[in-house]
């Protein structure tokens, strides 16, 4: 009865419909063109099926439905409209002797009423509040955001719900809003049947992340994003649907500086995730297959989003040197380059092994933290001029970025640590014998760096 009113209000353009108690019992009533008898057969209804998106009805045996569900139940039904008056009664079934079967009883007298009104007897007000709560018109739902193929609703207190046309679905206490989906897809008209019970999810998945698809607003993409965040089991259900994740990442890349690494990456080349936190990105580990269709996103032209790879190739073009060359230098500046030879020799770096060391006003264009770099496409080690400012800020870069040259070993791993640690054996023990001690300086094959292109 519900859903025939709000059938009949978004048919006719009328006013919404209104349940009420008075004396003699609950009323529902539209205000639409009112009941006739034809509406008592079981047809679908032509006007509903070729109706614009919103109508719930579409069957034809609903109100049939109804009225037998009422007199089982005992409760007296009677429907008025400027159509007549309409209520049940059983009747012998004509020419079947003996069987009693349900009939309509239509009084074709008008009645001074606009729409059509349903009385029911005997209805409790708890039975009015089920009903209700099945229909989003009489819920306590918040729109977030309207789209092309339906609604996302604030989530509950109590949970999410799925509608469809503004008629309960199902319960999905694990999503991360509501929705009411209002433009159905051709699997879904198949898969709903007409009471709408026991509806899968897989019935409306499609049109769920459609709805997400077309959302624009800040509220939306802004929950998205803290579900990009979270860890994998506390994340929605809504982020198990690639498209969604997608569109999450999306999004969170758009509010802030993130990259985006999966955990092989991650193990592979952890200096150059410590390097992106050094940049002030937030590192946010994806699985293989969100990082596929990232890579696939930004092979065909959508939104470019920082992935490992183009993270790399971003931090290979931040290098922009602007070199000096030694006579370019004052007094106090030549002077503490000209240790290079000597804090080389502290770690056993001498003659041929020693890399071409120059100096540079700058070393990455937007960066202000680089003092130093092991440029294998210049193939020197290059110092920023600043740490001419004393030996000793002179000597920490050097000799960090000579570790690099000679060994090919990367930030933030093991090897380079030995290789860091030897050299404090070594420094520490020319300090302790005060000369250069050759015998105890490191020896260090070369190995492959894993993490940087050109580097």
């Amino acid at each position: 009865m519900i859903a025939n009113a709000l059938d009949e209000q978004l048919l006719s353009q009328t006013r919404p419909p209104e349940i009420t108690r008075e004396s003699d019992g609950w009323h529902v009533r539209d205000f639409g063109r009112g009941i006739e008898i034809r509406h008592f057969t079981q047809n679908e209804n032509p006007e509903k099926l070729a109706a614009p998106a919103g109508i719930i009805g579409k069957f034809g045996v609903g109100l049939k439905d109804a009225l037998a569900t009422f007199h089982r139940h005992g409760i007296d039904v009677r429907l008025r409209s400027r159509h007549g008056s309409f209520r049940l009664v059983t009747a012998e079934k004509r020419g079947f002797r003996g069987i009693t079967t349900l009939h309509v009883a239509c009084d074709a007298r008008p009645v001074d009423v606009d729409g059509t009104d349903v009385l029911m007897g005997g209805v409790s007000a708890d039975d009015v509040e089920a009903a209700k709560g099945l229909f989003l018109r009489f819920s306590s739902e918040t729109t977030v955001e309207q789209t092309q193929y339906g609604s996302v609703l604030r989530r509950r207190d109590d949970g999410a719900r799925v509608y469809v046309n503004g008629v309960y679905a199902n319960d999905e206490p694990n999503f991360l809003f509501s929705y009411n989906i209002t433009s159905l897809t051709p699997a879904m008209r198949k898969r709903l049947n007409r009471e709408r019970v026991n509806v899968g999810r897989t019935t409306y998945t499609e049109r769920v992340v459609a709805i997400l698809k077309q959302s624009t607003s800040e509220a939306v993409r802004a929950a998205l994003s803290e579900q990009a965040l979270r860890s994998k089991g506390d994340q929605c259900d809504e982020m198990q649907w690639l498209e969604v994740s997608q569109l999450a990442l999306n999004a969170l890349h758009a509010s802030g500086r993130v990259t985006f690494v999966t955990e092989q990456e991650m193990e592979a080349s952890p200096d150059v995730v410590d390097q992106m936190r050094r940049d002030g990105y937030r590192v946010v580990l994806v699985g293989e297959a969100q990082r596929a269709r990232l890579q696939q996103q930004i092979g065909t032209g959508g939104p470019s989003v920082r992935i490992f790879d183009v993270y790399v190739e971003e931090y290979n073009a931040s290098f922009e040197y602007s070199f000096v060359e030694p006579a370019q230098l004052n007094a106090k500046e030549r002077a503490v380059f000209e240790l290079t030879p000597a804090l080389l020799a502290l770690v056993g770096i001498t003659g041929k092994r020693a890399p071409r060391v120059r100096i540079s006003e700058t070393i990455r264009a937007d960066r202000f933290d680089s003092a130093g770099v092991w440029d294998m496409k210049e193939g020197a080690v290059i110092i920023k001029r600043t740490q001419l400012a004393s030996p000793r800020l002179f000597a920490s870069t050097l000799l960090h970025e000579a570790a690099h040259a000679t060994t090919l070993t990367v930030d933030a791993t093991r090897e380079f640590e030995e290789v860091l640690s030897t050299y404090l054996g070594g420094t520490s023990m020319a300090a302790l014998s005060g000369r250069v001690a050759a015998d105890t300086a490191a020896s260090h094959p070369a190995r492959r760096t894993r993490a940087r292109a050109t580097r």
